[in-house]
């Protein structure tokens, strides 16, 4: 583990008066998952949103690599290999797994989404759509159309297509979100696979999950960083308990 990847220094963002990120000092150390949790309103959506430059900031910096990304666009972030996956699966329903895939890979490459080019110009992809496929878990599935897949299966193919742009920090919002204990392992099972020469910074509402996945865990209450520490650290901490572990049974 090495030093920070991404660094926030006074980040904040205001809606008309309200203030939903408050001077958020965040830094992520390269090749380690880290944890962005709080109850709701906390602000973390928002701050996904800030550092993926979906949002613009009120006032702050975010850096990236020791680039000022501040003043970027969502795209120009993403080519530089900070790249989110959604909390809402966004795949293409109709397009098979390796179909999907592939137009990631076409995209990543520079290239337009050409639909409809010949398969001999966009089977040059399928080679390293099924590596990814197998990578995630979707090998056997590559010719199942999207929305024919459960949904811990989809969200899979969803972070298949992220890799597909060869981040080297992922981003991902929720990833466990509204999945069934079976879904949930298969998730933990596979951003364990992914990780390696990634960083990953993810929302997560589980807190079993990131127990055992996260090395550090950011705790936001009401806009603000309210501790940071590896699980045992903050979950310790009273003021941690009291805004949003204790609900948790922790």
């Amino acid at each position: 583990m090495t030093g920070p990847i991404l660094e926030t220094s006074g980040l904040t963002r205001e809606f008309r008066g309200f203030v939903a990120v408050n001077e958020v000092a965040l830094s992520v150390r390269a090749g380690t998952i880290h944890a962005l949790i709080g109850p709701n309103g906390a602000g973390k959506t928002t701050c996904f949103n800030l550092l993926t430059k979906f949002l613009q900031p009120t006032r702050g910096t975010i850096r990236f690599k020791g680039r000022d990304i501040t003043g970027l666009k969502a795209a120009e972030v993403a080519r530089l290999g900070l790249v989110r996956s959604f909390q809402i699966s966004a795949v293409f329903p109709h397009f098979t797994a390796l179909q999907n895939v592939r137009v990631a890979l076409q995209r990543a490459r520079g290239g337009s989404f050409d639909f409809w080019r010949g398969d001999a110009v966009l089977n040059q992809f399928n080679g390293r759509a099924r590596e990814l496929l197998d990578d995630v878990g979707l090998g056997e599935f590559a010719d199942t159309q999207a929305v024919q897949l459960p949904y811990g299966r989809k969200r899979a193919l969803e972070i298949a297509t992220t890799l597909a742009l060869e981040p080297e920090m992922l981003l991902l919002d929720e990833p466990t979100a509204g999945m069934t204990h079976g879904d949930v392992d298969r998730i933990v099972a596979l951003i364990q696979r992914i990780r390696a020469g990634r960083t990953i910074l993810m929302v997560e509402h589980n807190l079993s999950v990131v127990e055992g996945l996260c090395d550090t865990i950011t705790v936001l209450t009401r806009g603000r960083v309210l501790a940071e520490g590896d699980y045992a650290t903050v979950s310790r901490n009273p003021e941690v308990v009291a805004a949003y572990l204790g609900s948790e049974h922790v």
